[in-house]
């Protein structure tokens, strides 16, 4: 493919992907395909003569689209949603034209210079302590990350190398072994899986704090569980807060938290994976009330706010905090103007040496949008799960089961978990709309997240209406069911 074809071939694609989502609304949400679908489908070895591009395409339509869960849907309620927008796709064709390998300021200047400018713009919009911002001279700054479990096993690394190096300054005879086997990480039970990876990948022990009423973590539960330790031999070192919790969006209580972490000298890190988009709303700052304790922060605004995956932000309050703990300097790597204080080689903030230039999705995004686009985005969600709030209220059959305050909206029908499961599987059967489950207090329950950024209202409408017709023939069916046996 030469330069001519390239030019014709990529406005195809461009006509193709904006047809798909214009489109999209007209296609099943969820494939009805089965595990190995697509191997009798392909040939068994790559073809030794090119193929046209016009087979290929063919073969997208043919192959690869029947066994696609569209997430950009508007009936697509899952999980919780990915951003997608035009902007974001546009400067990831950049991205990849340019091609750079950006581990190092020498590596692409511009690569690494914009997205510390760009977690700077970020962190302004969220109003973030002055200590997480790079500036001309700070000594924090922020980093994109490939995604939030990537960013909580970085941070949790990093406090375990500060922790040893203290430790072993204090006690010059101790080694590196016996102080792993001591340190202990904290998170709440309602904590995504990726923590509990984090520790399992990090070596040290993770405990759970048992959640309030509102499934948050709090002070009591925390303090109990760091004298308990501490009086056992053990050393806490690693706290994760999160706010908007995977299974209800639950907010862990950071004011409350934040002290104990700070007087007791422990890294807290706060997660903020989907919830973190929202904070640059006024009217859901005070959700990140209590930040300012934390020593690393960390959100995906490849998540809710319109930047294509991937680009996980996160901020630290002391940059030398990860440079201590990841820092190598090979020679091949080495180039002038580094530890001049002006750049910063981001190969030092994270896991993987190479890096795409994700910062001008962020660019791109935030100028084409602004922040009252963003914020407007935020807002349309929001209000539609409180109007899916209300359906569900107005029906005595179901019950919501968590507070809702952003975009998600838990919920099930009063009865048993027998009777809410095989009301998700004839909704996931159906394929008209697609939801996943959660667990609160050993309950089944469904989850119903505002996901894509082209639903409306009355996409709600119809997927509630949907779920309403679905219930009642599932309780008809039961209840012909008891008669039978009576």
């Amino acid at each position: 493919m030469n330069a001519s074809d390239f030019r014709r071939r990529g406005k195809e694609m461009v006509d193709y992907m904006a047809d798909y989502l214009e489109g999209i609304e007209g296609r099943q949400v969820y494939p009805d395909v089965q595990p190995g679908y697509l191997r009798p489908l392909i040939p068994a070895t790559a073809p030794q003569e090119p193929d046209t591009f016009e087979d290929i395409l063919q073969d997208v339509e043919k192959i690869i689209m029947p066994g696609v869960t569209h997430w950009h849907s508007p009936y697509f309620f899952a999980y919780f949603p990915t951003a997608s927008s035009y902007p974001a796709m546009l400067a990831d064709m950049l991205c990849g034209a340019i091609g750079c390998i950006g581990f190092s300021w020498a590596a692409s200047p511009a690569c690494t210079e914009l997205e510390t400018v760009m977690m700077d713009w970020l962190g302004k919009m969220l109003q973030l302590p002055e200590a997480f911002l790079a500036g001309e001279a700070g000594e924090g700054g922020g980093v994109i990350q490939g995604s939030a479990s990537e960013a909580t096993l970085v941070a949790l690394l990093a406090a375990r190398t500060k922790v040893t190096r203290r430790l072993q300054a204090a006690s010059p005879g101790l080694t590196q072994g016996a102080v792993l086997e001591k340190l202990v990480a904290y998170a709440s039970d309602q904590a995504h899986s990726s923590v509990e990876r984090a520790g399992l990948i990090g070596g040290v022990k993770l405990k759970a704090i048992p959640s309030d009423g509102k499934f948050a973590m709090r002070a009591s539960a925390l303090q109990e569980a760091l004298e308990r330790d501490k009086a056992a031999g053990l050393i806490p070192f690693f706290v994760v807060a999160t706010l908007g919790t995977t299974s209800c969006c639950s907010f862990d209580n950071l004011l409350e938290v934040g002290p104990i972490c700070h007087e007791e000298d422990i890294w807290l890190h706060v997660d903020a994976a989907y919830a973190g988009s929202a904070f640059i709303c006024p009217e859901f700052r005070h959700l990140l009330n209590g930040v300012e304790f934390a020593d690393s922060f960390n959100f995906n605004p490849h998540k809710w706010l319109l930047v294509n995956f991937d680009c996980s932000a996160m901020w630290v309050k002391r940059r030398t905090d990860l440079t201590g703990a990841f820092k190598l300097d090979p020679v091949y790597l080495k180039h002038s103007h580094q530890g001049s204080g002006l750049i910063t080689d981001y190969r030092h903030w994270q896991l993987p040496l190479g890096r795409r230039f994700r910062s001008l999705k962020m660019w791109f995004v935030f100028r084409m949008y602004g922040v009252k686009g963003l914020q407007a985005y935020i807002r349309k969600h929001v209000q539609l799960s409180h109007e899916f709030e209300a359906f569900v209220l107005q029906d005595p059959r179901f019950e919501v089961c968590a507070e809702v305050t952003l975009g998600l909206v838990c919920f099930r029908l009063k009865g048993s978990d027998g009777l809410n499961e095989a009301l998700l599987e004839r909704i996931n059967s159906a394929r008209k709309i697609h939801l996943v489950p959660c667990r609160l207090r050993g309950q089944f329950v469904l989850r119903f997240a505002i996901c894509s950024r082209k639903v409306e209202s009355g996409h709600v409408r119809l997927a509630w209406e949907h779920i309403r017709g679905l219930a009642a023939e599932l309780l008809a069916a039961e209840e012909g069911k008891a008669e039978i046996k009576s």
